[in-house]
């Protein structure tokens, strides 16, 4: 059961995500409602239905047909509103309102509305369905009238029973296309919700990360140190800075010491905890709010970095250049402002720079 409600998912994301493949298959469809009614009106001997009705499986296998070369699909919408607004009100002028062919119309209304929101531009589309939507109207009132002081051309003399299947099948076709509309709709309307929070979420992060490194940014890092702030817990900060950055640049091209600079920042988000955030704080600069910790387990964060930048290899051609990073740790107090502790965490990371490099101090 699950495996066949998956295919018929897949198919259904398959028919709505083509536009030609959506459009062919409705075009088939109503075209096969009219064989239906070929068949039915031969049955009856209602010539002129007979002929209108294979007129109209032409015309949509035409539309097929150009749906395939890349017609457009607003002048096939047209087409087909017409079309099913005239076999309508023929329909009733032949054998009466009493066979449903009038409720076509009724679906064309929010199929219009669709049809229209999805092929036209701008404020036009609005009031083309409207419009369009006001002339179904007209047609529905127009074929009940035509039925009370006119009559039916052709005396039918059929069963109840058939004449309630004929009315049913007319039923069941409009509550069909409906459906189907509704859900192809409704898919749509979630694909692009899904799709504006996608954009939402990628424009989020080239918002809040630093292009370069995808640390978070400086804006970013000032949201997450004011919760901390709030919410009372211990933590500590780090400012970590690349030692002899600018000789590096200098010797090795500024595009090896970007290398450099994603690959430290890279070594330091892979070192901290889970719960903690790096960021690109300015240069080579980068700071790391560790939540939740000890300026003793902050300290062994902060030198495990060290080590391991200390003992990669970075690669320039067939040159293996060794980097360092000097860190500054403080741990917040409860007296203290944020930028307290950040101007602590420096003055600890420049004592570091003044007395020897690649060390951790606090």
């Amino acid at each position: 059961m699950k495996t066949s409600i998956d295919a018929a998912r897949k198919v259904f994301r398959r028919i709505v995500s083509s536009e030609k493949y959506k459009y062919s298959i409705l075009i088939y469809s109503i075209a096969t409602v009219h064989m239906v009614l070929i068949a039915l009106f031969c049955y009856l001997h209602i010539l002129p239905l007979i002929i209108f009705n294979i007129i109209s499986v032409i015309t949509y296998l035409s539309c097929a047909w150009a749906i395939h070369y890349d017609c457009k699909l607003i002048r096939i919408f047209y087409i087909v509103y017409a079309e099913i607004i005239a076999h309508s009100i023929i329909s009733t002028i032949c054998i009466g309102w009493q066979f449903g062919f009038p409720q076509y119309i009724i679906a064309l209304i929010p199929f219009g509305y669709y049809m229209c929101h999805s092929l036209i531009d701008g404020r036009r589309k609005y009031l083309v369905a409207t419009l369009l939507g006001i002339a179904g109207f007209i047609s529905y009132i127009g074929c009940r009238i035509i039925s009370l002081f006119s009559g039916a051309v052709y005396e039918i003399n059929v069963s109840t029973l058939l004449e309630f299947f004929i009315y049913g099948f007319n039923t069941v076709c409009t509550f069909v296309f409906l459906l189907i509309f509704s859900l192809i709709f409704v898919y749509e309307m979630q694909n692009a919700t899904n799709k504006l929070s996608n954009q939402n979420a990628i424009l989020e992060k080239l918002a809040s990360t630093d292009p370069l490194t995808s640390l978070y940014n400086r804006r970013s890092m000032q949201i997450f140190l004011n919760h901390a702030l709030e919410s009372g817990s211990d933590f500590c900060i780090f400012m970590c800075d690349i030692d002899n950055f600018k000789k590096i640049n200098d010797t090795y091209g500024h595009d090896f010491g970007d290398e450099v600079l994603k690959v430290v920042s890279s070594i330091i988000q892979e070192q901290v905890e889970d719960y903690d955030y790096v960021c690109r704080w300015g240069g080579e600069e980068i700071l790391v709010l560790s939540n939740n910790s000890t300026l003793t387990r902050s300290c062994q964060i902060a030198e495990n970095v060290r080590r391991n930048i200390a003992n990669n290899m970075f690669h320039n051609g067939d040159k293996i250049i060794h980097c360092s990073v000097t860190i500054g740790v403080a741990s917040h107090q409860k007296n203290e402002t944020v930028e307290d502790t950040i101007t602590k965490a420096d003055a600890n990371l420049y004592y570091g720079k003044r007395n020897g490099k690649n060390r951790v101090v606090s």
